[in-house]
């Protein structure tokens, strides 16, 4: 199942609560879609789930909400956050290392 770091789940939380309505059922959610080149890339968004979606809540309240297909392909990843070359904080997304211990 996907991990989520703290760092995060309190980046989703600011997302969350600067939507037009915040709502505890609205996650960062994440679907895959086919690029131009017929290769898988994920879409993210802030939603609610729909029917079928998997939702990883982190100790924090933050939701994240995985369409089936992009369960499947984050099953075995952690969810961070990293500095982009701005300073502004982007979503990394790194395999889960052999026994780390859940967050």
């Amino acid at each position: 199942m996907l991990e989520v770091t703290p760092m995060a789940a309190e980046v989703i939380n600011e997302l969350t609560s600067q939507t037009e309505a915040p709502s505890d059922d609205v996650g960062l959610r994440f679907a895959l879609a086919a690029d131009q080149n017929s290769q898988a890339a994920l879409e993210l968004s802030l939603s609610e789930a729909a029917d079928g979606d998997q939702v990883v809540a982190a100790p924090s309240g933050a939701k994240v909400i995985l369409e089936p297909a992009a369960a499947q392909y984050l099953d075995d990843k952690v969810l961070d956050v990293r500095q982009d070359d701005e300073g502004n904080p982007a979503f990394a997304i790194a395999r889960q290392e052999p026994g780390q211990p859940g967050l």
